[in-house]
């Protein structure tokens, strides 16, 4: 045996059984059915409850023999009371399942209302730090049936929900192994309505979720290779899908790179992360366009850990210069061709809270996953940099 091959090992897991394709959302009784729903409870956003999309899936499920609850009191970046409510009309309703439509916050809300419904412990006992998850009662944890509208997050193959603890501000992980969707419908259709700029910051958070697997330290070739892959279906697609919204082939495209992103990120995340999810909690801002604003400052903060990383990966994308530069320069014109902010104070983020929101930073668990070992005072550094647009 070499000396490296110790090295070599990992507890692996890859998702869950996925419906692909356009008009597969018509197989969405038969997807309940499967999982011994007969009572779902469909959880959604204000915005999409109004739309045709979700009132026509609880008539064709209706139809189909299977009634249909609705649950829509979910906000961008959901909070414990999104949560409480939800359990609430699922327990007081009878539901038996759980439909999860919609964007990143949609699914996270509806999965860890899923995972609750049967729960005697609060919901903050269940964080994801070290074995939280054993203390879940796994008989109490409803089925779920993911239907993302949005290619971003991958929430749909996921195994956690993030939910920000509206008292401290701060995001929190709920993990448990069975909150992952027992069956998935991926349908490019139900992407076709996003407006570009959302489009633009989603998208752009599939990349980065693809991007911090790659980067992060450790050994899971697996899930390399799907980031890579998902990476340059990103740079392919994503303007496509921003240009063109009705453009099916990118559509479809993009949700793909959107659930690869989530199968990768089980290698790990990082600083980009750890800077976008205070300022997500604390300014309420779409946590894409977050990612999007410090991908750079992070990316230069990490230069000497991933340069030979940036090489492999200039090439796969083929860029024109295959190195860490060739890898930056394409990063800062793909962030101005989606038209991303190049500072964090665009964001509204503040100069006198940067200390507040470099210990929150330094707190996440993404912050274990950088390639460099980060503490508070690089977390300020890297988001004085940002506030500045200063890099190099």
């Amino acid at each position: 045996m070499t000396d490296t091959a110790p090295a070599l090992m990992g507890n692996w897991n890859f998702p869950t059984a996925v419906r692909f394709g356009v008009g597969r959302i018509s197989e969405l009784a038969e997807a309940c059915a499967s999982l011994g729903m007969k009572n779902p409870l469909l959880v959604t956003d204000p915005g999409l409850a109004a739309l045709p999309m979700v009132s026509d899936a609880i008539a064709a499920n209706e139809a189909a023999g299977l009634p249909t609850g609705l649950f829509s009191d979910v906000q961008p970046n959901p909070i414990s009371k999104n949560v409480e409510d939800g359990i609430k009309v699922f327990r007081d309703g009878g539901h038996d399942g759980v439909i999860a439509f919609g964007g990143g916050s949609a699914l996270d809300a509806a999965k860890v209302i899923a995972f609750m419904a049967g729960q005697s412990r609060p919901m903050w006992d269940f964080e994801d730090v070290g074995d939280n998850w054993t203390r879940a009662n796994p008989d109490g944890i409803a089925p779920i049936v993911a239907v993302p509208t949005t290619s971003g997050t991958g929430s749909e193959v996921g195994r956690a929900g993030v939910i920000t603890n509206e008292e401290t501000h701060v995001k929190k992980v709920i993990f448990h192994p069975k909150m992952m969707p027992g069956v998935v419908i991926s349908d490019p259709e139900l992407t076709v309505g996003l407006p570009p700029h959302i489009t633009a910051g989603t998208g752009i958070d599939a990349f980065i979720h693809c991007f911090e697997a790659f980067c992060a330290p450790g050994y899971h070739p697996m899930a390399e290779g799907i980031a890579v892959e998902g990476m340059r279906l990103v740079k392919d697609w994503l303007p496509v899908a921003v240009e063109d919204g009705s453009n099916l082939v990118a559509r479809a495209n993009m949700l793909a790179a959107a659930s690869m992103g989530a199968t990768a990120f089980q290698k790990g995340l990082g600083a980009i992360h750890s800077l976008a999810h205070p300022v997500g909690a604390v300014y309420n801002v779409h946590h894409g366009l977050a990612n999007a604003v410090f991908w750079p400052y992070v990316m230069d903060f990490n230069r000497d850990a991933i340069s030979k990383r940036m090489r492999r990966l200039a090439r796969y994308m083929g860029l024109t210069k295959s190195d860490f530069d060739g890898v930056m320069k394409w990063t800062l014109e793909f962030r101005r061709q989606m038209n991303i902010p190049h500072t964090a104070a665009e964001l509204g983020v503040e100069e006198s809270r940067l200390d507040e929101l470099a210990e929150m930073a330094a707190n996440d668990p993404t912050a274990g996953g950088n390639p460099i070992k980060v503490g508070a005072a690089d977390m300020k550094r890297m988001y004085q940099a940002a506030m500045e647009g200063r890099l190099g």
